[in-house]
């Protein structure tokens, strides 16, 4: 078997539950199988040949690949060029309360149709998910609100409509979100925002965000950025700013500043003082 067939799986503390397989293969055959999780997978470059459900596939670069759990399927790289693919193997015991959060009834024994699918929207979730379990700073919480999100996307493919609520002022969600503002620097679980609200973890997930239009996670993070440019705007050093508010380093703070402000904080805190 050639040097270039390499199999790399990972797993995040935050994340057991799920498991990331990255693989590059040229020569390497899989003989018949099925796994007891969903697989959802993206081909990266190459094509992914395979034999499932009575029928052959070619996966080609860009491609999302899906089994549902005891679905036998083979696979092997169809192209000259190496087959690259990242695939994520999530149990229905965590996606099936998500999905009945999002709405499907009877999310027990669901299927996704389509062992080879073209949708650059499930690309994105897949590869989102990924990048939670390839990092070191992924928190649970984090983890429940993509996976949420993910499960809503499945659920809205399944003719699943999420109808919009007029807010009336409830105390709950009032009360998790004085905690979310309690602990802006703090990282905390899913599980205790639940013991906040005195519902089950799925129920939360799905009201607060019907409540505030943003999972809890989606929220903190913009309440904690928010704050963090507050101290920004009024002069305090970035490496306190990012001490203060929660992030581990510069570089983290970076990365959750940027995509709300389109600026760096360094960038950001220039403006400022140009202006």
């Amino acid at each position: 078997m050639s040097a270039e067939n390499r199999f790399q799986f990972a797993k995040s503390a935050a994340l057991d539950e799920v498991m990331l397989l990255e693989a590059s293969m040229s020569d390497f055959s899989y003989g018949t199988h099925a796994h007891e999780e969903f697989s959802f997978g993206v081909t990266l470059s190459g094509r992914q040949d395979f034999f499932a459900l009575g029928e052959h596939h070619k996966s080609y670069s860009g491609n999302v690949i899906v089994f549902n759990p005891e679905d036998a399927h083979d696979g092997r790289s169809g192209a000259d060029d190496p087959l690259h693919y990242k695939m994520l193997y999530i149990h229905p015991d965590q996606l099936n309360p998500m999905l009945e959060s999002a709405g499907v009834r009877r999310a027990k024994g669901v299927r996704i149709e389509h062992p080879v699918q073209n949708d650059p929207v499930l690309k994105h979730h897949i590869l989102r998910l990924a990048a939670l379990v390839e990092s070191d700073m992924s928190s649970a919480l984090e983890y429940s609100s993509v996976l949420f999100e993910f499960a809503e996307y499945l659920a809205r493919r399944k003719g699943v409509v999420m109808e919009a609520k007029r807010r009336v002022k409830d105390p709950v969600f009032e009360r998790v979100r004085d905690y979310l503002h309690a602990h802006v620097s703090e990282e905390f679980s899913l599980d205790e925002l639940s013991q906040v609200a005195h519902m089950s973890k799925y129920h939360l997930l799905r009201c607060f965000r019907d409540y505030f239009g943003m999972t809890p996670h989606q929220y903190w993070q913009n309440y904690r950025i928010n704050r963090a440019r507050e101290a920004l705007e009024l002069g305090m050093p970035l490496a306190d700013v990012a001490f203060a508010f929660g992030f581990t380093d510069l570089s983290y703070f970076n990365r959750r500043f940027k995509p709300m402000f389109g600026l760096t904080p360094y960038q950001f805190r220039r403006t400022l003082l140009r202006s």
